[in-house]
């Protein structure tokens, strides 16, 4: 399979949390500022020993430096095109951006998830992408409505037990 026979990936939210925002930009302030150098630093004192070829330093080096500058040019170009979103939605009973909902599952099992862009996403933490099926089925959504997520394993049924927009 060549690049060209990948199918595209579906274009992800514009959107961002004030709080992914500032960990976004202090990463790509570390990187910047501590990592890079440090590597750099790291890569010329293996060059100066000498053999390049067999030399595991300096090749682990140029191999971390080339990660470490894909990386900046991702934040640089994402940062630049993300909008943050820092208003609250004019109805807060309904599921926007931001939003903390809490679900209830057929057997009274409660989940507690905040929806936020593609870039800041963290399941153990709670936070789910704004593209994720969950977010989708309760997007515009009351506390009250009963939504069903198409999952792998077959489709659930749940209950919006709270909307909030604040950290619970």
């Amino acid at each position: 399979m060549s690049v060209r026979d990948r199918t595209p990936r579906p274009p992800s939210a514009k959107y961002i949390t004030p709080e992914g925002a500032k960990t976004l930009r202090d990463e790509l302030a570390w990187l910047w500022t501590k990592e890079r150098p440090r590597v750099t630093q790291a890569v010329s004192d293996a060059a100066a020993l000498g053999d390049r070829s067999e030399n595991a330093d300096y090749i682990y080096g140029k191999r971390r430096l080339r990660e470490i500058d894909r990386r900046i040019e991702y934040l640089s170009k994402r940062l630049d095109v993300l909008t943050v979103v820092n208003e609250l939605p004019p109805d807060r009973g309904r599921v926007a951006f931001g939003a903390w909902v809490t679900l209830e599952d057929d057997d009274g099992a409660e989940q507690v998830y905040r929806l936020v862009g593609p870039d800041e996403f963290d399941a153990k933490q709670g936070l789910i992408s704004v593209d994720s099926p969950v977010a989708r089925a309760v997007l515009g959504k009351r506390e009250g409505d009963e939504v069903t997520v198409a999952r792998p394993k077959g489709p659930a049924t749940f209950t919006i037990t709270d909307v909030r927009y604040r950290a619970i």
